[in-house]
């Protein structure tokens, strides 16, 4: 199925992660405490804990640093108890945005995402204002040129859900949450690498943004981005570059 040309906006929106790189670090460390606290601290039965320690790796983490991590999870170490909470609201044009967040003070966590949304134009939504327009599934994105058939034959037989051939060539795998680590690594096996691979929140109904408007939603979510508490943040805003 076709879908929206978006290969130049995934491509600016690795960039801006890539620019991030400070942050990144402290993000996985966050995740693979939370993941190693709910569901243990064994990555071959936790998918989760799977997923954060496979991504630690990607980023080249050291692995003591992962090590502690996994054990300040699961108590082996004293560490930060953080909670995970969601928030929902909106940018300009009512585009709508989900914030997920790892915090240990959630007064300090909603006043901040509550700033930044109102800041530039946006509002903070009542839980489940906008959930609704979101799909909880695993994304890998292959750039053009790589090959359909293999894509298609290798995700399908893994156990993906959909693939999504885009106008532009670039292709995008649907998974189940839980099923993501197992299609990503049978992908990687074939010699198949995501640009970008990740459990999100899909939105079921994009919104393009462009000109002005592109400036001043962009603004919204770099500044949720930059705040110590936001780990994801998720958007039906397609901005045009």
């Amino acid at each position: 199925m076709a879908g929206h040309s978006k290969w130049a906006n995934i491509q600016h929106r690795k960039g801006r992660q890539d620019a991030k790189r400070g942050k990144i670090f402290t993000k996985i460390i966050k995740e693979i405490t939370v993941a190693a606290r709910l569901s243990g601290g064994d990555v071959t039965m936790n998918p989760r804990l799977r997923a954060a320690v496979a991504e630690a790796k990607e980023e080249n983490m050291p692995a003591d640093n992962i090590m502690r991590a996994i054990k300040k999870g699961t108590g082996e170490l004293e560490g930060v108890n953080y909670e995970e909470i969601r928030y929902e609201g909106y940018g300009i044009n009512g585009a709508a945005i989900i914030i997920d967040c790892l915090t240990d003070n959630k007064q300090r966590a909603v006043a901040d995402v509550r700033h930044a949304l109102t800041k530039f134009g946006g509002n903070l939504g009542t839980d489940g204002s906008v959930a609704f327009m979101f799909k909880h599934c695993g994304s890998l994105v292959y750039e053009p040129g790589t090959s359909e058939d293999q894509v298609m034959e290798t995700a399908l037989e893994a156990g993906a859900e959909d693939i999504v051939s885009d106008e532009d060539g670039s292709i995008e795998v649907i998974t189940a949450p839980q099923d993501f680590m197992a299609v990503k690594e049978a992908m990687e096996a074939a010699g198949l690498k995501a640009v970008i691979a990740e459990v999100t929140m899909k939105a079921m109904n994009e919104v393009e943004f462009t000109g002005d408007d592109a400036v001043k939603m962009q603004k919204i979510l770099d500044a949720l981005e930059d705040l110590d508490d936001v780990q994801d943040v998720y958007t039906s805003a397609l901005i045009d570059q």
